[in-house]
């Protein structure tokens, strides 16, 4: 019989993870969004598709290369709000350029007056992945919760962005915790739909 898992044994993987983050080269980040955004996504974006990226925080590999190349192909782009702590993300409409406001969490978000927009694809920032598809973010489980709500009403493609380094072992995945369909990384591509 396994032991159940507690919130220490993902903090432990959570924070080893960050670590080897934190430790890359500023010109190694910028080549690795760079790399992510000249092979682009593994799926078709199709016109006029709503892609919601994030505004990178705490060393996290930036999606704005990425984003702008999907914009110049006529995708539509969203960033994240945090409306209320246990509560799903919205996504509001942003362009490259955009001014954006410090949010409650005193992370970058766009307008409250920006339209809010249903994304078709959600790229997901990352601590750490393993070879399922599963993620550790920062605890508080705002994409598990917003990919779940999500994916009641429409089919959303959920694709992590992380460097190479963030991978690990395993992921102490909980039955609440939902899998990613695919990683980016500045060296390979994962894909977990099969």
């Amino acid at each position: 019989m396994s032991s159940p898992i507690t919130s220490s044994d993902k903090a432990t993987l959570r924070a080893a993870a960050l670590a080897a983050r934190d430790a890359l080269s500023g010109e190694h980040r910028t080549a690795a969004a760079q790399a992510i955004a000249a092979r682009g996504l593994p799926v078709e974006v199709a016109p006029g598709a709503v892609v919601a990226g994030y505004s990178p925080i705490r060393g996290e590999i930036d999606p704005i290369p990425l984003m702008r190349t999907l914009a110049a192909q006529g995708a539509r782009l969203a960033l994240p709000a945090i409306l209320a702590r246990g509560k799903s993300l919205a996504f509001r409409a942003w362009s490259h350029g955009d001014r954006l406001m410090l949010g409650p969490l005193g992370i970058l978000e766009p307008s409250p007056a920006a339209a809010e927009l249903i994304p078709d694809i959600v790229l997901v920032p990352l601590a750490a992945f393993d070879g399922a598809g599963h993620r550790i973010g920062y605890g508080a489980g705002h994409y598990d919760r917003t990919l779940a709500q999500l994916r009641k009403s429409k089919a959303v493609t959920a694709i992590g962005l992380a460097f190479v380094v963030q991978e690990i072992a395993a992921v102490p995945a909980l039955q609440h915790d939902v899998a990613l369909d695919y990683v980016l990384t500045e060296a390979k591509l994962f894909d977990f739909r099969s």
